[in-house]
């Protein structure tokens, strides 16, 4: 087990942002793993009338996430796509700012989520988990360990190469 930093508030930059809307081929087995994986709640569900999730929300740490069945109405069908539909492949990652993300990750990994790499203290002064949920959507989970000038910044790029 990795030592543990205090609690660092989120930096206000991160604090609101664009709220993601997300595509999974079952949406009920893919909030139901985002409660058990990253403590999520589920805030409600719009089921589709012809079966599946027409639009749920969730809450994760502090972060809202919407997401549905991708083809919960076929009028939506084709412009709607989940990850596995497009061979795996996406071309979003999801930032959570998270108070510990040492135990995020591992309750994920319990939970049956892919570590692509496992929490590390970054240049830019977070501590950084980036995971694969088994709806091949990409995670970042992070948590604020300090604040770091722009100056210091370049100094810890340069330092790295």
């Amino acid at each position: 087990m990795t030592e543990r930093t205090a609690h660092i508030e989120i930096p206000d930059r991160y604090r609101y942002a664009v709220i993601p809307h997300i595509m999974v081929d079952d949406a009920a087995a893919a909030i139901d793993f985002y409660q058990r994986a990253f403590g999520a709640r589920e805030d409600f569900r719009i089921d589709a009338p012809s079966g599946g999730i027409l639009h749920a929300e969730i809450t994760v740490g502090r972060s809202a996430l919407m997401l549905g069945d991708a083809g919960a109405e076929a009028s939506d069908a084709a412009s709607f796509a989940a990850p596995a539909s497009l061979g795996g492949g996406t071309s979003v990652m999801l930032h959570v700012f998270v108070p510990d993300v040492d135990s995020l990750a591992e309750r994920a990994e319990a939970a049956g989520a892919e570590i692509l790499q496992p929490p590390t203290d970054m240049f830019h002064g977070d501590r950084t988990a980036v995971i694969k949920d088994p709806a091949g959507h990409m995670w970042v989970f992070l948590s604020h360990k300090e604040d770091v000038s722009r100056e210091e910044l370049r100094r810890r790029l340069a330092a790295a190469e």
